[in-house]
């Protein structure tokens, strides 16, 4: 048996969960790149790939993250090259793809699954959709991400596997291809599986509400938007967004515009005039 995650943090949960539990024992595998965000267009071929290699790297190029963009620790490919040969030699092996209620988690589905249409039988979903759980405290909760859930609720959590049906193999890779075609930046998830789609500039609007009057770390500006922002993305995005926005003059700033921590940003007294009028 073959797990699949899609987030880092998962491993160790699922990991806890197969010490539990006997029958949940397999390899785990992790894909690492975020598909909620950036070109997808071609994604299955060299060109489509170096695209999106070379957009991470302009994403990530001169700030916190900046050690990761040359690294080629991200290698999605080779990931599905070895659960083809695991499941290709072996009619009877199964693959589990575990999946949370965000966008992060479905758009790697529809990114692997559209790839492993040969082996239908053998390709299992548990997609956590509006599920409750148990906390540390015993209190009912709704889980985001697969690594809040307990090592010993996913013994509970086991028992939503299902094949992916016939009809989801010739259907979910056609709207992951509809969605790769349209060529926008940002992957939304509106419900159950269904994704919408926004340029990049998405995030800007609510982003730009978190800057103030008064000086404050860019760091501080994120972690605002990442707990009170509707619609999260990651901070190596947010940060690459901010420094666009700090490219139209409109804000004042001091301190090397690198790092989170290391510069400072506030509107400026015009633009605080303006939104006063406003």
């Amino acid at each position: 048996m073959i797990h699949v995650v899609f987030n880092e943090a998962d491993v160790p949960v699922l990991q806890q969960a197969m010490e539990l539990d006997e029958t949940l024992r397999g390899d785990v595998l992790l894909i690492r790149d975020d598909y909620a965000a950036g070109p997808v267009k071609d994604c299955y071929t060299e060109a489509g790939r170096e695209a999106r290699r070379n957009w991470w790297k302009s994403v990530l190029s001169g700030g916190d993250y900046e050690s990761k963009a040359g690294q080629e620790e991200v290698n999605d490919p080779a990931v599905v090259e070895q659960i083809v040969q695991h499941l290709g030699a072996d009619s009877e092996a199964q693959l589990w793809i575990w999946a949370a209620q965000n966008k992060h988690d479905v758009c790697g589905y529809y990114w692997l699954m559209s790839q492993l249409k040969d082996f239908q039988g053998q390709v299992y979903i548990l997609y956590l959709n509006n599920l409750p759980f148990l906390n540390e405290k015993g209190q009912l909760f709704y889980p985001v991400w697969i690594s809040s859930i307990q090592p010993k609720e996913m013994l509970k959590a086991k028992k939503l596997s299902r094949q992916i049906t016939p009809s989801e193999f010739e259907v979910d890779p056609d709207e992951w291809t509809r969605l790769c075609n349209e060529e926008k930046m940002v992957r939304l998830l509106e419900g159950g599986k269904k994704l919408i789609q926004k340029d990049e500039t998405f995030y800007d609007s609510e982003l730009k509400s978190f800057i103030t009057g008064d000086w404050q770390k860019a760091g501080k500006i994120i972690h605002q938007f990442q707990h009170k922002a509707k619609h999260s993305t990651g901070d190596a995005f947010l940060l690459w967004r901010l420094k666009t926005l700090l490219a139209t003059d409109l804000y004042d700033v001091q301190g090397e515009v690198r790092n989170m921590k290391d510069f400072e940003v506030k509107k400026k007294s015009g633009q605080l005039f303006e939104t006063a009028e406003e």
